[in-house]
């Protein structure tokens, strides 16, 4: 009996939850920050992108909302 857990399979899981959250946990640190590397890039494509359907919207429908 560890800490009042009488079934070895409860433990397990208890266990279990802790090493898959401290995984989570160093993972989390391992990658903080990484990815920004391109962050301009994706800015400029999601503005071009927008561009792009604004246009097609007022070609096809006749229809764009002035803030989107």
């Amino acid at each position: 009996m560890v800490l009042g857990i009488s079934d070895p399979w409860i433990a397990a899981a208890y266990i279990g939850c802790v090493l898959a959250m401290l995984l989570c946990v160093v993972y989390g640190v391992l990658n903080w920050n990484k990815g920004g590397n391109d962050e301009d890039a994706q800015i400029s494509e999601e503005v071009s992108w927008h561009k792009k359907e604004k246009d097609m919207e007022e070609k096809e429908l006749g229809l764009w909302d002035e803030e989107g």
